[in-house]
């Protein structure tokens, strides 16, 4: 099963510009099968279209286990791809986890002087004007001196976008980390996956399946 939404705004931000975009999920009703592997006698028994409040309540049971004890591995198999635009000061610690796959994104080595470049509203103005006269000054005068100048000086609040592949059980581990993070992308990003389909198994708020 596959469910697509491209309509997901920012909120915390008070900006216009989507965080997240092009939103495909797939995995869900394989995986959800799949988690009664383990103490399964005849696999043929659980195939996706003999998924029942059973077997959402054993999904759901697996899903609530701590991160890393295993038992929560099915999660894996539940797929998200998205575009997610974040500032170049969030953008490091997304990198740090290992199920956050880039499928491709903006490149400021390639593209920075031609971008039509947007940034965080908490960016300062002065800093946007001094980096903006920067690009400027390449534009006009191409030189390495210039490039290295431009290259090394623009503000941590440019907004870039990338696509991204990652799966349930890395947004359960992001999600608890990040819930009260103080960037307010983080904290918009949390409530996206909050909205999720089956969220509980990522966040273990709202039981679904009794």
């Amino acid at each position: 099963m596959k469910y697509v939404d491209t309509s997901i705004k920012t909120a915390n931000l008070n900006t216009t510009y989507p965080i997240i975009t092009s939103v495909e999920i797939s995995g869900m009703d394989n995986s959800i099968a799949a988690s009664g592997y383990p103490m399964a006698t005849d696999a043929t028994n659980l195939l996706p279209n003999r998924v029942a409040d059973n077997g959402m309540k054993r999904a759901n049971k697996l899903a609530s286990a701590p991160s890393g004890s295993g038992h929560d591995c099915f999660l894996k198999g539940i797929v998200v791809q998205m575009d997610v635009t974040f500032s170049e000061k969030a953008w490091p610690e997304a990198q740090r986890y290992h199920w956050f796959d880039f499928v491709s994104s903006m490149s400021t080595m390639h593209m920075l002087p031609k971008m039509h470049i947007k940034y965080i509203e908490y960016t300062d103005p002065e800093i946007i004007k001094r980096f903006e006269e920067l690009v400027a000054a390449y534009n006009e005068e191409p030189t390495r001196e210039n490039w290295l100048r431009m290259i090394y000086s623009y503000p941590s609040g440019l907004l870039l976008t990338a696509r991204i592949t990652t799966n349930y059980m890395q947004l359960k581990t992001i999600y608890h980390q990040r819930r009260h993070h103080r960037l307010p992308e983080w904290q918009e990003f949390c409530d996206w996956v909050e909205g999720l389909p089956h969220s509980k198994f990522i966040t273990g708020k709202t039981e679904e399946y009794k």
